[in-house]
Formats: C-alpha cells, structure tokens, sequence
C-alpha cells in the first residue's frame, strides 16, 4: 500500500552547489514561514561551525506542504569527509534532488553521492542551480551528468531522469533550460510527479531502520528513521534488534515526534512512509531496527565506508597545561570520544599504548578537525599528533589509500603545481582548459595531500580550487617528502618581547607577537630553508653605556601569521604534536628540552633508533 500523502527525499551534492539555499527556497514556497517573516539564510545550517565555514557538516530533517502531500526533505553534506552521513539518511528517502552548479559541472562528491543513490535505486532529479551565474554553461553540464550516469552504469529509468534549471537564490524553477521560472512550483510538481509515495503494509507488525541519532537534554537520545512497516504508537512495547549483531533489547516508545518545517511536532501515532524521531530506547544505536515485540525481523543496514585517516589524541602535558581548558583529564577525553563515535558511524575510537592516549581515525584530514573544533569549543584541553593514513595488507601487498584530485588553477599556475604534484607521487589523469584557466584531475596518495591546501593558495596567488575523494587502496609509492621547510622553537619559558621576536623574525615567519606566553621547544615560527633553529624570542635588550633598554622605535615587527586549526595540524613535523585548548592552538616539539631533542636526533642519524 501507498502513503500518497507524503513523499520522502533528499538533497545531494557537492560541496557548495546550493543544497542547503534549495532547502530554504523549498521551505519559504512551501508554507513553513509567514509571508512577512523573516528568515535567515541556509536556516538548516544550524550549528556555529556551519554558519562560520558555510558548509553543511550534519544533515538534516524537516518538511513542507505542497497541495496537502508533505515533503519530508533530508539536507545532507556535500563534503567527502562526511560522506558517511549522506550514506546513512538515503535510507530514509524514495528519491533524491541531485544538485549540480551550472558552471562547475559534476564534481568528486557529486559522483560520490549519486553512485550511492543509484546503487539503492532511487528516483533521481537533476537540479541545475545557479543558472543565473554569468558564467553558466548549462548545456554542457547536461551533458557532463549524463555522461556521469553511464560511467555509474546507471539503467534506462535512471538515464531518463528529468531536469529542472533553478536559481535558489532568486527562488526560481523551470523544467525548459530556455524558459526562465517564476517561482518553485515547476520542481514542486516534479517531486510529486515523479517520486514515488512510500509504500509498506499500514496494519502490519511495526518495523523502522534508525539511519541516524541525536541527543536533547530532555528527553536524552532521540533515534531518526523512517516507519517501513506498521504502526507506531506511544507506549507500544518494542524490541531492538540489529541485522550484524546477535541483539534483543526489550523496549518502549515514551514520545514520537514527525518533523513539521524546522521543528520537531509531537504525536500519539504514526504510520508506513513518515519519518520520525523516537525517544525513550535504551540502548538505541545507529543501523538498529525497532520491531514489534511479537515479530522481531532486523533490516540489513548499509556498511559504511572506511576512515583512512588516523591521528593520536592524548591529554595535555604541556607546561600550560590545565590553565585554559575545564575538561583535562584521560576519562574527559575518553568520555568524548567514545561518545563520538557512538553518533558518527565514520569514526573509529580505540585505546592507545597507554592510558592518557586515543586512536582516533576519520574520513579526512576535515572530518577529524571538525570534531577537535568541537571539542575545543565544548571546553576540552588536549593534543593531537600529526595526522597519518591508515596501511592495508592486501594480498601480502602493503597499499595506501589513493585520492582522485581535481584541480581548478590559472592556465599560468600549471607548471609549478604539476611539479609540486611530482614531489608528492601523483599521477595526471586528466587535464581540460576552460577559458584562461586550467582544469586537472590527479590520483595521487592521501598522504600526499597533507599540507598540500595551504601550498597551492601560495603557488596560485589564492586562486587555486581543490577538490578530492577518495578513490581505491593502491601499492604503496615510496616515501615523499612531507616538509620543505623547518620550525622556529622557543629557547626559554616566558614572555615574547619585541627586541627577541625582532631578532627572530630574521630567520622566518612568526607565528606570534609580543605578550604571547611562550615555553621552551614551543614552535613559534617558520624557518623557509628547510631546518629547525631555536630563537630566544624572550630576550631582552639591556641597558649599556651607549643606549637605554627602552629605545625600541626603531624595531619594526613584521605581523605574524595566524594559524587556523588546519594550518596547524598541515605544519605538523614527525616531531611535532599540536596542543589544543579553548583559546589557543600551540604547535610543540614531542621532546620539549632541546639536548634531549638533538640527542634523539642524533641516534636517529646513526642508525641506532
């Protein structure tokens, strides 16, 4: 049977194609704000570090009204690194909005995301946004996706997928690329039309898959999914049972909620085709089916894609540890990250070589900074070591994983950046020129990426675009030199003094200005030419029979370069972790003492370490 008054999808893309604009365009036509109100631009992208970054990093529910069928809308990242959770929620749909820039064209992500959906067989309509760009090249880029579904061996159903030409920052849709729209309705009818209503027997024995999880300081952790069978009601018994596991939970629903708009509605029952949100599981995890008590039958669960990218976390030891942080301690920090990865599938949390140290591995080197963001802004003080990818044996064969790059540059830029690509072992595929600008797609190590952003911004004067997936585990290719550069190290414990910054700033680029607490082995700057070099940016000019110690005005400092959480972790040597508090980010050497440092190193020279 079919629920005709409710359809279920979900928006994919890549990275800032305007997915989450659709949504708010889709929201405003469909009878979820007032025609006076106010609303905030990309309202789905709740939380503080979306808003800053502009970039969707947690998907979404909520839902509108078109002619009396609800709309049950999924907004979901665009960034590879959160890939997982786009695997999880299409779960919960019957067809997807595939958005695609009308200039840029299909993207890594964009086949990323569509190959997922095709593999589950879902309705897909093509939304080209941003026709209104000056630039846009929409009839290229029908042809680019089209080309796309054959390299996805998708089926003549799936090739003859409609598309509809938006601009969802004018709140327009047409489904002629020549006619321009005048308002959504055009994609409206589209879903309605075209995607099919969720189907499930209404009187059966109640069964729902949980695609993904959250917590609310009221009702504790709340499990989203989508009604495949049945009835649910509040207070009905329930049992918890899992599709790879031998698990029987006996259970009770306490609340149901469905998603009206933004906001979460409270009710008695739901029945096949809603989604919603249930609280009151014990117990309750990520790919877990809820079953009747009587007819307990798990759904098979998608398998989530593995990390390849692997970083320490360990509690602070620095000199200044404890001063800046309220959570501080291995079971804080433990606490955490368990948690984490109890809400993130693409996570993995195991215990290090000793109690005050964690293996954290992620999607990329962004999922895993997003989650010390997070932390850090939560009140957690700790240090992380250099990120590393994670080696596979396969058939007696050591492999790595292997990313697929794709490179935007300025046609003049070409030259360095191939060479730089050499450096790091990656393999040209593909190289198109659009205009007087240059397009490449490489494959290439992960590893080879670390530090690699921050390179080309410099080598492209900020013009450079990257975009990378991963691709497949290859044989490893051979050391690459991660580092061209050395580190300026603090010699003393105390405070940064002008006359000592001036002195260093000869040698490189700081990292710090004057005031700045410094302590001994603390990386305080840049050395270009490849070494480390201690600097006493502490010291200071005494008094002589020639000058006063205060005749500073001659001393011009040069202003030092802020490190954000991703340059930070990019600079990371061997050597070199990264302490992490609510307000500072601190790169350290591991052996804080020098003489001890340059004894290691020597060991390290001769062979005997």
């Amino acid at each position: 049977m079919k629920n005709e008054k409710i359809r279920n999808i979900a928006i994919i893309a890549h990275v800032d194609h305007g997915k989450t604009s659709l949504v708010n365009e889709l929201l405003k036509q469909g009878s979820v704000f007032r025609e006076n109100q106010q609303v905030e631009d990309r309202v789905m992208d709740s939380n503080a570090l979306e808003r800053e970054r502009g970039i969707t990093i947690l998907s979404k529910n909520c839902s509108c009204l078109y002619k009396d069928v609800k709309i049950n809308i999924i907004d979901t990242p665009g960034h590879a690194d959160f890939g997982g959770e786009v695997e999880r929620v299409l779960k919960m749909v019957d067809g997807v909005l595939l958005v695609v820039d009308a200039y840029e064209g299909p993207m890594p992500q964009t086949r990323f995301v569509l190959e997922k959906a095709l593999a589950l067989k879902l309705k897909v309509i093509v939304v080209i946004n941003k026709i209104d760009r000056p630039d846009a090249r929409v009839t290229e880029v029908i042809d680019e996706v089209l080309e796309l579904f054959l390299e996805l061996d998708a089926n003549e159903e799936q090739l003859n997928s409609p598309f509809i030409f938006a601009s969802a920052r004018q709140g327009i849709a047409s489904d002629n690329k020549d006619v321009k729209g005048t308002d959504m309705t055009p994609l409206f009818e589209k879903i309605i039309e075209y995607i099919p209503a969720p189907e499930g027997d209404e009187n059966g024995p109640c069964q729902m898959l949980v695609s993904s999880a959250e917590h609310n300081d009221y009702v504790g952790k709340l499990a989203v999914g989508k009604i495949s069978r049945g009835t649910m009601r509040v207070g009905q018994s329930v049992v918890l049972c899992n599709y790879h596991e031998d698990k029987k939970i006996r259970s009770k629903i306490v609340s149901l909620f469905v998603f009206e708009g933004l906001k979460k509605t409270q009710v008695e029952s739901a029945t096949v085709g809603e989604i919603v949100s249930v609280a009151g599981l014990e117990g309750i995890n990520i790919g877990d089916t809820i079953c009747d008590s009587e007819v307990v039958e798990p759904i098979e669960f998608v398998k989530i894609a593995e990390p390849s990218v692997e970083m320490t976390f360990m509690v602070n030891d620095s000199p200044f540890a404890g001063k800046e942080g309220k959570f501080v301690t291995s079971r804080h920090l433990r606490d955490r990250l368990y948690k984490e990865a109890v809400k993130d599938l693409s996570l993995r949390v195991s215990d290090g070589q000793t109690a005050e140290q964690f293996k954290v591995c992620g999607r990329g080197e962004m999922h895993l900074s997003i989650l010390i963001e997070n932390m850090r802004r939560d009140g957690y003080e700790f240090q992380v070591s250099m990120p590393k990818v994670l080696i596979k044996e396969i058939n007696g064969v050591k492999c790595e994983p292997i990313d697929r790059l794709y490179l935007d540059v300025p046609e003049d830029c070409t030259g360095v950046v191939m060479q730089k690509m050499g450096i790091r072992k990656g393999e040209l595929v593909q190289m198109t020129p659009h205009g007087n600008r240059m397009k490449m797609e490489f494959l290439i190590p992960s590893r080879g990426l670390f530090g690699f952003k921050s390179e080309l911004l410099t080598d492209t004067r900020g013009e450079g675009v990257i975009n990378s997936i991963f691709y497949d585990y290859e044989q490893w290719k051979g050391e690459i030199k991660r580092k061209e550069y050395g580190s300026l190290i603090a010699h003393e414990t105390g405070e940064a003094i002008v006359y000592g910054l001036y002195n260093a700033q000869e040698r490189g680029d700081l990292f710090i200005g004057p005031g700045t607490p410094v302590y001994a082995g603390m990386v305080v700057g840049q050395n270009p030419k490849g070494d480390d070099i201690v600097v006493n940016v502490c010291k200071k000019k005494h008094l002589s029979n020639c000058r006063a110690s205060g005749s500073d005005d001659a001393l011009r400092l040069t202003p030092p370069r802020k490190m954000s959480l991703e340059d930070a972790i990019e600079f990371l040597g061997d050597d070199e972790i990264l302490e992490v508090t609510p307000k500072s980010f601190r790169i350290r050497k591991i052996i804080l003492d020098h003489n001890l440092r340059m004894r290691e190193r020597g060991k390290l020279l001769r062979g005997e370490i």
